[in-house]
């Protein structure tokens, strides 16, 4: 391959990473427009891209080819809008929690994660809960958690971002990492067909049945993650 198609498709990399806003954008217009269902299924889609962006970019070589364009600020910029305003305004327009003040602990404390030095380790873990706002989003509406409670989950999880807990990181595992993607893969099939078939879903308790996803990485977390102070 020459350089030069190896420099166009690194560009081809952070534009697949930029089209996350793009979807993002998607799902805030459906939320707008009451459609709750495709909202999800967006929320899903970006984070698919997000998934594998980071592989992908890793295997070209992107930072070697484009030193010039900061790759992980593009995906923290998409990050943040995917994983925090999205779900955040997600929760607010779907009546998921009781008042849109509940969705203000998330917003400034994943402002504060995704702005440390450290919020990825050197030994590739997230630092603090890693503002997966969009799972529980996408819970609270197939599960129909009452708003009250949804609201005390999220101040809860809102306040682990300050807890140096760390949290592995799925595409940099270095053990389990078969184990792991096959489950993920199977979880988000199955939350997947429970957003596009609610009632069948909720009738065959699928949603509940794919927290056990949610169970595996919290463990995995805190087997392999521990206790890590930040830096001064």
């Amino acid at each position: 391959m020459s350089d030069r198609v190896r420099l166009w498709v690194a560009w081809g990399v952070h534009l697949f990473t930029a089209s996350g806003a793009l979807v993002g954008a998607l799902a805030l217009l459906a939320i707008d427009r009451g459609e709750l269902q495709a909202a999800a299924i967006l929320m899903l889609v970006a984070m698919a891209i997000d998934s594998v962006d980071g592989g992908l970019a890793r295997a070209v070589g992107v930072a070697r080819l484009i030193p010039s364009f900061d790759g992980r600020r593009l995906d923290d910029m998409v990050d943040y809008l995917n994983y925090v305003v999205v779900p955040c305004v997600f929760l607010v327009a779907g009546g998921l929690v009781p008042h849109w003040l509940a969705v203000a602990p998330p917003i400034l404390a994943s402002a504060y994660g995704f702005s440390q030095v450290d919020a990825k380790t050197e030994d590739d873990f997230f630092l603090g809960f890693p503002s997966y706002w969009n799972v529980i989003a996408i819970y609270a509406w197939l599960l129909e958690v009452r708003p009250g409670l949804t609201a005390l989950i999220v101040a809860g999880f809102a306040a682990l971002v300050f807890v140096p807990q760390k949290y592995v990181y799925p595409s940099k595992l270095r053990v389990l990492r078969r184990t792991t993607y096959a489950l993920t893969a199977a979880a988000a099939a199955a939350v997947a067909w429970s957003i596009l078939e609610p009632e069948r879903a909720r009738a065959l308790r699928v949603p509940q049945i794919t927290l056990l996803y949610p169970a595996w990485y919290i463990g995995l977390s805190l087997w392999l993650g521990g206790v890590r102070l930040r830096r001064a």
